[in-house]
């Protein structure tokens, strides 16, 4: 009878397919806690006994024949990545792909989870063609070979988050506490339960450990198809023994684990169920790891005592790698050796061997597998793609995690905005107090082309942010965790209340001390400009890192941009002395409307005189000549115009300046909605550039 600790890491392999749920570990979970809160005796290894022949796995086969694939490489050359690869596995298997770097495990790993394009061949489940369907998204999962989380959540946060977004709506906070309580357990880490995941700037937790909490956040659903791309890869050989030996508890509980490894050690291979070895994308031999001494001694090359068997093999496929005839010999013998074998009793032979797919999803739903989307009295479509939450609440739960994540590095935060307090400070001090002058009047607008284009240049540091969660949400949106649509709004909520800190910050420190006018009506306007000024500048740097996942290739294309727009922007150059072929550069520049909009909210004021009498000769030949002279001018000019011109005479308004700037076209408020408008343009196309530009698949 085989028996599972649930605190401790020891299992029995043995016993055949009679084991548990990840439901029925949580319901024998809760049961010891009930024992243990009226007093029975409750050890720390509290034993659950799971042999339970009425409650036997559902039973799924996974079949795959005869895949192909090629790519295309320079000068139209094709490199066959797959060549003719069959194989099985059931559940309550784990199957291993074995090879050589290059021999194609990674890519029959994601041929079978539909994430290659132009595949032939067919991969079928329970019969049924699963491939191109949206129901091998919902009843699968897929673990990368690199850790992907967030670095500042903890291990029970991590599960949390995933399993508000993956186990249904109709289970209550707490029954999705229980469950996650009860997979640290069965992933061995209560230890580190509290601890955050780290990266390299923050201690956290240990390698094999956060490979653990991986695999976790993608089987909280108890997905019934598990693939894992090189799970142990990187991991000393105790952690990958102990990451194999949760796959295999995973597999037991009546799911089917399909994974790559590159070299696994001897007691590693006892816990595999199937064998696959490739070669240059062939496969050299297919069957149970029992089998493979007496193949190899079959082909002629028995194994030597003491010897890895898997180490033994994969050495002597590299030597026929290097020899003239290659692993033709060896994919021949293969294919002869498995007709010649007799077939060996599968775990098929249940009482459920008739099912259909359907059916045998209905039914693992009813015994506790926690399909997204799905309940026993509602069981998944086939037809249709389904998600745990409606759009509300998944925009809730992203925007949750990411500002809990985003609040525990306070130095990035603290840097931002002391970056934007130091600009304003500096602006400042330079500009501080400018008068009504002709000089003050010019100074006035090199104060507002450097304030505006800083707006935009503050931006670029948010580049990096979506590049590093591009693979994060790559793998939850592969597998229906949430819409993309939500994804993008609950970016955008987030965002939203930075910036509007970032605007106060910088209106406040540069209004009064620049001596802008207007009183408050126009300073509320003036943190309204620089707050749609950081939203149009966040949402064009976010499309960018949406579309270009390189960071500094990012970085390239959006300072070009960002300098092409300030230079046609119309500050160094007016509207129309732009040539006629870069007109419509000046119309798309993101720094024309809200330089605009700031140089209106200053100068639109008819009563405001920036050149008064003898300061219209400032700055020219005329400036160095007595003012009694100048005044005589004034008379002579005066009598020529039929008007008097004295000393006190106005002649240049605010108004006057803008049209001498050529901002004739547009009002204050036209600029504002122009502006904020630009920000959802770009928020639009960062959605369809994760619609259609972020598939995680090969082409």
């Amino acid at each position: 009878m085989p028996r599972v600790a649930a605190e401790s890491q020891e299992i029995s392999l043995d016993g055949g397919w009679e084991s548990p749920t990840l439901g029925e570990l949580l319901k024998d979970l809760e049961d010891g806690h009930r024992k243990k809160d009226s007093g029975e005796d409750a050890s720390v290894h509290h034993v659950l006994d799971v042999a339970s022949p009425e409650t036997r796995p559902v039973p799924f086969l996974l079949s795959f024949n005869n895949l192909c694939y090629d790519v295309r490489g320079k000068a139209d050359s094709v490199k066959t990545l797959l060549n003719d690869v069959s194989g099985e596995v059931c559940d309550g298997d784990v199957l291993a792909v074995l090879g050589a770097s290059g021999a194609g495990k990674s890519t029959l790993i994601d041929a079978l989870a539909g994430r290659v394009s132009s595949l032939r061949g067919t991969v079928t489940l329970n019969g049924e063609k699963v491939l191109k369907s949206q129901l091998l998204k919902v009843i699968s999962a897929y673990v990368m070979q690199d850790d992907l989380l967030f670095p500042m959540l903890t291990v029970k946060e991590t599960l949390m988050f995933a399993s508000e977004f993956r186990l249904p709506r109709s289970l209550s906070k707490s029954k999705k506490m229980e469950r996650v309580e009860a997979l640290i357990d069965k992933l061995g880490l209560r230890n580190a339960a509290d601890t955050i995941i780290g990266d390299e700037g923050h201690r956290g937790v240990s390698g094999g450990e956060r490979r653990r909490v991986s695999i976790g956040a993608d089987i909280i659903h108890d997905p019934i198809v598990l693939f894992l791309d090189e799970p142990t890869s990187g991991l000393d050989s105790t952690n990958a023994f102990m990451v194999v030996q949760v796959l295999k508890r995973i597999a037991r509980s009546g799911s089917m684990v399909i994974m790559s490894i590159h070299q696994p050690s001897a007691r590693i291979i006892d816990l595999f169920d199937r064998l696959i070895i490739l070669s240059r994308g062939k496969s050299v031999f297919s069957g149970y790891p029992t089998s493979l001494p007496q193949f190899l001694s079959d082909f002629g090359h028995p194994v030597p005592g003491k010897e890895n068997i898997t180490e033994f093999a994969l050495d002597l496929v590299r030597e026929l790698e290097g020899s003239t005839k290659g692993t033709e010999e060896l994919v021949e013998f293969n294919e002869k050796w498995q007709q010649n074998q007799s077939p060996r009793a599968t775990p098929m032979t249940t009482p459920y061997k008739a099912l259909s797919l359907k059916e045998s999803i209905t039914t693992s739903v009813s015994r506790g597998k926690l399909v997204s989307g799905s309940t026993s009295s509602n069981p998944i479509s086939m037809e249709t793609v389904s998600y745990a939450n409606t759009p509300l609440v998944e925009i809730y739960i992203l925007s949750k995690r990411y500002i809990k994540n985003w609040s525990r590095t306070p130095e990035l935060i603290i840097t931002r905005l002391a970056t934007v307090l130091v600009t304003g400070l500096i602006l400042a001090t330079i500009y501080w107090r400018l008068d009504n002058t002709p000089r003050g009047a010019q100074e006035r607008m090199a104060f507002f082309s450097f304030a505006m284009s800083t707006m935009f240049y503050t931006c670029a540091d948010n580049l990096p942010v979506f590049i590093h969660e591009r693979y994060i949400f790559l793998r939850e949106t592969t597998h229906n965790a949430y819409r993309t649509y939500s994804y993008v709004i609950s970016h955008v909520l987030v965002s939203l209340p930075q910036l509007l800190a970032l605007s106060i910050a910088f209106a406040v420190t540069t209004f009064w001390t620049v001596g802008l006018s207007g009183g408050l009506e126009s300073f509320l306007y003036y943190c309204l400009i620089i707050y749609t000024a950081f939203w149009s500048g966040s949402s064009f740097v976010t499309f960018i890192s949406g579309l270009i996942p390189n960071v500094m290739i990012s970085f390239m294309v959006t300072i070009s941009y960002l300098s092409y727009c300030l230079l046609m922007g119309g500050f160094f150059i007016n509207r129309d002395r732009i040539p006629g072929y870069w007109i419509w550069f000046h119309y798309i520049s993101l720094m024309k409307y809200p330089y605009e909009a700031v140089l209106i909210n200053e100068f639109d004021d008819p009563s405001r005189c920036f050149v008064r009498g003898v300061q219209v000769f400032d700055g020219t030949l005329f400036a160095k000549v007595p003012d009694a002279i100048k005044v005589k001018m004034f008379d002579t000019l005066g009598n020529s115009l039929g008007t008097k011109i004295t000393e006190s005479t106005c002649l240049r308004t605010g108004p006057d300046l803008l049209l001498q700037q050529g901002i004739s076209q547009l009002s204050k408020w036209d600029c504002l909605w122009v502006t904020f408008a630009w920000g959802i343009f770009f928020r639009i196309l960062f959605y369809l550039s994760l619609l259609f530009g972020s598939k995680n698949k090969r082409t």
